[in-house]
């Protein structure tokens, strides 16, 4: 089996690939995230994923490299990471009430045959009315400022929640973990 490799620095997407049991290293890819002009949510994070794993092909040359990029779209607007309170603070307030929509796109890089898979797992969100108030307090103690969205569903924001549909509940973290093995096992990984 050739060694795994996770194109991310994100402490989230390294705690769901550890739930696969697999030894695996990480490295965070160096390249331009920026939407490019009238670029389809869908098509950004596919593009993405592949090239965060492209990013590490030639510095690990025999590698199974994993890339996984996603954002949130509310209608037709995309919601990246928020980074401030008050950009949260405007994002929750928007989707108080309503559907938020996650892309996450996925690629798998045999860096020693050049093959990529990529693919993108959607999961929509629905959410729960928001007062500011709520919203407020929500923030202040979960902070969630580097999500897209604006929540953690892994922690308090699942409060935020009415309910949630999609094929895998893992991809709403960050790292489609169903879709993932599919692609490891095309690539001869055994898991478990």
């Amino acid at each position: 089996m050739l060694p795994l490799l996770l194109a991310s620095s994100s402490v989230y997407r390294r705690q769901l690939l550890a739930r696969l049991g697999l030894p695996f290293v990480c490295s965070s890819p160096d390249i331009d995230e920026s939407r490019r002009p009238d670029e389809a949510a869908l098509d950004l994070v596919k593009r993405l994923a592949r090239e965060k794993a492209q990013a590490l092909a030639s510095s690990h040359p025999a590698h199974l490299i994993i890339g996984s990029d996603q954002v949130a779209v509310l209608g037709e607007r995309i919601l990246g990471k928020p980074h401030t309170f008050e950009n949260a603070r405007e994002q929750l307030l928007a989707a108080s009430g309503a559907r938020v929509s996650f892309l996450t796109g996925l690629a798998v890089l045999n860096s020693q045959t050049g093959a990529c898979q990529v693919d993108c797992v959607p999961f929509t969100v629905h959410m729960r009315t928001l007062d500011p108030a709520r919203i407020e307090r929500y923030l202040l103690a979960e902070q969630p400022y580097d999500c897209a969205g604006s929540f953690k569903a892994e922690g308090l924001g699942v409060s935020l929640f009415q309910s949630t549909e999609g094929p895998d509940a893992t991809s709403l973290v960050g790292l489609p973990l169903i879709r993932l093995v599919d692609m490891l096992l095309a690539e001869g990984v055994q898991v478990p």
